[in-house]
């Protein structure tokens, strides 16, 4: 089964550079996260294109709220055929629990990860709103707590990665953004680590994004990151 590690975001504003660059790729070689900014733009007909061109969608919009609202929008989005789905952590058991049974006996159930701690964050910005722990502290209680609610996985920096494949096991799902090539910019991320390292550290997918949808050749920066990592190609 064909199960490529990239997660390509595509962070755009509109629907027209989305398809463009989705043109240029190869969903043998990748899967496509859609976040808020492109999905509040799009809509559903966005996430529907892309996958009628094969790619498989990661629908990045880290569902916050009440249990019930959050297990509904949960299964709206498993309604919409995505391949993967995200929630806060930090919204808590009771509501982890709803967005896990709310997709049990879905059709075409996505895989229902948790965000732990959002990679632009440092021990300061903790500090600042009142947690008095470290990053990794803080992720691995979030991780557990989201296991302990039945989730597929979470999200987490690379940094974290080898610590939670230890502790919450080889069949946790860890999805890691900050993932730059030894050569690329850090942009706006704090917490960054190379590609072949982050799944070496125990990473299951790596999000990138800049260091491909900026290339002047997308679908070559791919290939030199799939070969980097040992991917087919």
């Amino acid at each position: 089964m064909n199960d490529p590690k990239i997660i390509i975001a595509l962070d755009y504003p509109a629907a027209a550079p989305a398809l463009a660059l989705a043109e240029r790729l190869q969903p043998e070689l990748c899967r496509l996260k859609v976040g808020k900014e492109l999905f509040t733009a799009t809509g559903p007909a966005l996430l529907e294109q892309l996958m009628r061109r094969g790619f498989e969608i990661f629908l990045d919009l880290k569902f916050h709220d009440i249990p019930n609202t959050t297990a509904q929008a949960c299964k709206a989005a498993a309604g919409l055929g995505v391949w993967m789905v995200n929630v806060h952590a930090l919204g808590g058991r009771k509501m982890l629990e709803a967005a896990h049974e709310a997709i049990a006996q879905s059709t075409q159930r996505p895989r229902l990860i948790a965000v732990t701690m959002l990679t632009s964050m440092a021990q300061e910005d903790l500090a600042d709103i009142g947690i008095n722990a470290t990053p990794a502290e803080m992720v691995l209680r979030l991780a557990r707590l989201a296991q302990d609610s039945g989730l597929d996985g979470v999200v987490c920096s690379a940094h974290e990665a080898a610590l939670l494949r230890e502790q919450c096991g080889d069949g946790f799902c860890l999805v890691t953004p900050g993932i730059r090539p030894a050569q690329a910019s850090l942009d706006d991320q704090s917490r960054v680590m190379t590609p072949l390292a982050a799944l070496q550290a125990g990473s299951s997918y790596l999000v990138i994004g800049r260091p491909i949808t900026r290339a002047a050749d997308p679908l070559q920066a791919l290939l030199d990151i799939n070969q980097e990592i040992g991917e087919p190609i």
